[in-house]
């Protein structure tokens, strides 16, 4: 599921990019540092510290080539190549940042010490998958009703240990990082109508459609219809993302 660049963008990079430029600015890093940013997928916060940071320079890694590849046509000015957030080798960078990554990491208190290890300052943030990024609790309450076994997959159950302000706190403490704040960041999530917040979960690129893509015609059918009858008022679709962001220096 994480080869598919055009697919993630489609369902949850659009967003991604409102909560960077928030990001950034809370982080509020004077210019012409040095960046990496650890698990890039399509570039978009690279390219939120391209217009926003004035970066000396920035580097992008990511384990995935198809989301480095959409990464290299999309954003110019960076420099992207395979990389693990738990095994960062030599790279290091004044400032090293992952956005909506940690979740996904096996053994997220390695990925966070080779952060500091790698950086003077370091900054990350991920999803409030419990309730604050509404589209996906959407998804999942609707799941979690027509297939209890969904709860297995459900983000908000399985990501509880990394989303949220005192997980991320505690990481960031343990590495041994300083000064360690964080936030949450609220952005608007709007949808021209049904179809257009639907049909992202159909690309199979993230953990809900991944897991949608494995059920039977039948249940997927009760997932959407039920997902429209809560949603659908025959106009735009108005909800918010909410991101848990941290910060701390070595």
């Amino acid at each position: 599921m994480w080869d598919l660049g055009d697919a993630y963008e489609r369902y949850v990079g659009r967003w991604s990019r409102p909560v960077a430029v928030e990001f950034l600015r809370w982080l509020d890093v004077p210019p012409d540092r040095t960046w990496l940013d650890v698990g890039c997928g399509t570039g978009a916060l690279t390219e939120t510290v391209l217009a926003h940071a004035r970066p000396a320079s920035i580097m992008g890694v990511d384990p995935s080539p198809g989301f480095l590849e959409l990464a290299r046509q999309r954003v110019h000015g960076a420099t992207f190549d395979v990389g693990n957030a738990m095994e960062l080798g030599d790279l290091q960078a004044d400032v090293v940042v992952s956005g909506l990554v940690l979740t996904f990491v096996p053994d997220v208190p390695r990925a966070v010490a080779e952060f500091a290890r790698a950086g003077s300052f370091v900054g990350s943030y991920v999803w409030d998958y419990t309730a604050g990024m509404q589209m996906m609790r959407h998804f999942w309450d609707a799941a979690r009703h027509v297939d209890p076994s969904a709860a297995t997959h459900d983000e908000g159950l399985r990501f509880a240990n990394v989303s949220g302000e005192e997980p991320l706190r505690a990481l960031w403490s343990g590495a041994g990082l300083r000064d360690v704040e964080v936030t949450g960041i609220v952005v608007p999530t709007v949808f021209r109508d049904f179809a257009d917040f639907w049909e992202p979960f159909l690309g199979g690129a993230g953990a809900a459609p991944a897991y949608y893509a494995t059920l039977p015609a039948g249940q997927q059918a009760a997932i959407r219809d039920l997902l429209e009858s809560r949603l659908d008022a025959g106009g735009p679709i108005e909800l918010t993302a909410k991101a848990w962001a941290v910060r701390g220096s070595r």
